[in-house]
């Protein structure tokens, strides 16, 4: 089949790279020309495990390619995937400009059915609005040009996008005709073969499948939070609560882990579109409200911590930082805990030497050069002269630590883990001072 994916971002990049995988013929179109000259010289630019060897054994079978050529993309394609960024407003909603910007080139260089999949996360009607640029554009042309438009929202997961794509749980699909439908049955036709995952179903029910199923995670994930501080204040330990409920087949282990918040570009985002869809039909959101604000001052709790241990005056005091992306396999700092975490402790005059295995480049992007932020080369390196380290992203290298050596480059044995990674137990007998998530010792 042929396809076109209109965003080479991380969306647009994944599905695109794993489409052409199955042996489709796929063209990605960006109109950042910077970007499409890097994918063509066989860079990536975007951090995501495996995705550079995916793309650049599609590129070398000739079943990926990318362009800046509108006209060109939009004949390519049966299929016209939108997948351009919609990034948060000052009120909270999504900006759906380049949505209908790309709705409205399809339209204009359309010369025979396509399908036009809403894959970028949006929320409810905007596949109306799709449809009425598309008609609006067709109609000034004075053509009859037959289209469908399907909404298709990605479940990616930041870190394990290929995984989520190839062996996804399931794929939604929303559509009103019976067209669009059968083109979309094909397309996701290899992924049919072990049981039939594919989900068809209103438009608007599908785009709002999207935001539920971040909403509900994320709202795991801040109830979670609000009862590990809770835990603390009675004396009781979040993990082994956590093992309790986790157990009862209601409710089930995932995303019951405590910790220091959650950000990336996903869940912050789309509980604030979704806030603001409810508001915009009368039914403010209360739920997501009491969501959003545990987030932001869980954001804050490790830091509290440290104040209590060392003061609110932190000048002259050096931290030890592992972890900056928001989250382990990905370089993403939207949002991130380490962020406020940093800002936090240069407002108080402290400095910090930081680790990530692969977000320090965007820490640099983002902050430049200060004098109060350094780079080790490796976790240990960070720690050396450090007054504590502290740790606020779940790298798999830093649960199983060297704590002697820990111990011996701090200038005084003390962790403040905001990912819950050891045992509290286990570390006082090392002789380290700890300070978990809801698991004070």
């Amino acid at each position: 089949m042929k396809i076109t994916v209109i965003g080479s971002g991380y969306v647009g990049l994944v599905s695109g790279a794993c489409l052409a995988e199955l042996g489709n013929d796929v063209l990605c179109l960006d109109v950042d020309a910077r970007k499409i000259d890097l994918l063509q010289s066989g860079g990536v630019p975007i951090y995501e495990p495996g995705l550079d060897v995916v793309i650049q054994r599609n590129v070398a079978a000739g079943r990926l390619r990318f362009t800046t050529d509108v006209a060109a993309s939009v004949a390519h394609g049966l299929v016209q995937m939108i997948a351009v960024g919609t990034p948060s407003g000052e009120d909270g909603s999504a900006d759906l400009q380049y949505v209908i910007a790309a709705a409205r080139a399809i339209a204009t260089a359309m010369t025979e059915y396509k399908v036009i999949v809403d894959k970028s996360t949006v929320p409810v009607g905007t596949a109306d609005k799709v449809k009425h640029a598309v008609q609006e554009i067709l109609n000034q042309r004075g053509v009859d040009t037959k289209f469908s438009v399907v909404s298709n929202p990605e479940f990616l997961k930041e870190g394990a996008a290929l995984d989520d794509f190839n062996r996804p749980d399931r794929i939604v699909i929303g559509a009103e005709d019976e067209r669009g439908i059968e083109v979309m049955r094909e397309m996701y036709a290899p992924f049919q073969r072990n049981h039939d995952r594919l989900m068809v179903m209103d438009i608007k029910s599908a785009e709002l499948t999207k935001y539920a199923a971040n909403a509900m995670l994320a709202t795991r994930i801040s109830f979670m939070n609000e009862l590990a501080n809770l835990a603390e204040r009675v004396g009781a330990d979040i993990e082994h609560v956590r093992k309790g409920i986790g157990s009862d087949q209601r409710i089930g282990y995932h995303f019951l882990y405590a910790g220091c918040g959650y950000g990336g570009s996903c869940f912050p985002k789309d509980i604030r579109a979704l806030q603001r869809t409810g508001r915009e039909y009368g039914l403010p959101l209360k739920v997501l409200d009491a969501v959003e604000q545990v987030n932001d001052a869980q954001k804050s709790v490790l830091l509290h911590k440290i104040t209590a241990r060392f003061g609110e005056d932190l000048t002259g005091k050096h931290f030890a930082l592992w972890g900056l992306a928001f989250k382990p396999g990905t370089d993403d700092m939207r949002e991130a805990t380490s962020r406020v975490m940093m800002e936090g402790l240069w407002a108080r005059g402290a400095t910090v030497t930081a680790f990530d295995p692969v977000a320090m480049p965007e820490t640099q992007h983002i902050y430049g050069e200060r004098a109060d932020l350094s780079y080790a080369e490796n976790s240990k390196d960070a720690l050396h002269n450090a007054d504590a380290l502290v740790i606020v992203t779940e790298w798999k290298a830093f649960k199983s630590p060297d704590f002697d050596i820990i111990k011996a480059r701090l200038k005084q044995p003390v962790i403040f883990d905001g990912r819950n990674l050891f045992e509290p137990k286990t570390i006082a007998a090392q002789g380290i001072e700890y300070h978990g998530i809801g698991r004070e010792v």
